[in-house]
């Protein structure tokens, strides 16, 4: 059924139609309207006063049922946001491993390029001093043959 609201002249009522139908004694279809002010407010009532031309003085307050019934409406919306929560966090936590997964192997590649690095530098500084070694050797060599040549 459609929602329907109203607003009545001396009551202060919203009116709105529900899915489970209370007919009246007059045959007219009643809908629920809710107290908006006064000392009831929030109240919900079965009222037929809506039609124009009825002379129908009906008034019935709800009790048990559409009270249940939203009570049990409002549970559920709150089981869905609560559901609808765990499910975003669910999805976080999955992101957040997978980034901290990520996290673990790119700090492993570092480790690895700094290891290498080192390495390198170990084996840069061995081939300079080498090289100098070499370089040494060959000054004194050159020194020595420089001698035992005018030596002769």
């Amino acid at each position: 059924m459609s929602t329907r609201k109203q607003n009545s002249h001396n009551s202060g009522c919203s009116a709105t139609s529900r899915t489970s139908k209370v007919i009246c004694s007059c045959g007219n279809e009643d809908i629920v309207r809710t107290v908006k002010n006064g000392p009831n407010v929030g109240t919900k009532f079965y009222d037929v006063h809506w039609m124009k031309d009825t002379q129908c003085k009906m008034f019935k307050p709800i009790e048990g049922k559409l009270v249940v019934e939203d009570l049990q409406f409002q549970l559920l919306e709150k089981d869905t946001a609560r559901i609808e929560m765990d499910m975003l966090l669910e999805s976080k936590d999955k992101r957040i491993k997978r980034l901290q997964l990520k996290n673990n192997i790119l700090e492993q590649e570092n480790r690895e390029l700094r290891k290498g690095c080192c390495q390198f530098r170990i084996i840069e500084n061995t081939s300079l001093a080498d090289e100098q070694n070499f370089k040494m050797q060959f000054i004194i060599s050159l020194t020595l043959f420089v001698i035992m040549y005018y030596l002769k």
